[in-house]
């Protein structure tokens, strides 16, 4: 780990009774969801984690608890470090608080989680769909969610994929 990462990873510990781990030299911090905002808040006040990089989440589907994952990504331009919070998730209804609150940036990031995993930001101000239409069924990029399937079309089937293709009727 980064000596410069220590000190910080130690406050997360006291104040908040974080777990953490190193892969491939990126430090990833585990946090409660409840406890996000307040970390998100004293990173960037006290160590200068001016910038949310990203706002994701990733789906461990067959695993049920945690289900997900929702990970900040915070670089601190000024010391030149990068952090990973992870919020781990069960299944059911998933919620966090947002964190518009602490970074301008998460207003959108929230509403695509919402949109693409439904991850619920707990008192965002703006909780609607960002890419899919309303009244889309599912969310997306959960691993449950049913995918269409259409074969390849290469030169030697052509023809026979271009018949079944349904055309629009002049």
């Amino acid at each position: 780990m980064d000596k410069k990462l220590e000190p910080i990873v130690q406050a997360l510990q006291e104040n908040f009774g974080i777990t953490s781990e190193e892969f491939r030299g990126e430090v990833h911090v585990f946090i409660k969801a409840e406890d996000i905002v307040a970390a998100l808040t004293l990173l960037r006040d006290k160590y200068d984690f001016e910038l949310l990089s990203a706002l994701t989440a990733i789906d461990y589907l067959p695993q049920l608890s945690p289900r997900f994952h929702v990970i900040y990504q915070l670089t601190s331009l000024a010391r030149n470090l990068s952090l990973q919070l992870r919020v781990p998730l069960d299944d059911g209804h998933p919620h966090i608080p947002t964190a518009t609150g602490v970074y301008e940036v998460a207003n959108w990031r929230e509403r695509e989680l919402l949109d693409m995993f439904g991850i619920v930001p707990d008192g965002h101000p703006d909780p609607r769909r960002i890419l899919m239409p309303e009244g889309t069924e599912g969310h997306p990029l959960r691993k449950d969610f049913p995918l269409g399937y259409e074969e390849p079309q290469f030169t030697f089937n052509f023809d026979e994929i271009d018949l079944r293709k349904p055309y629009a009727k002049e």
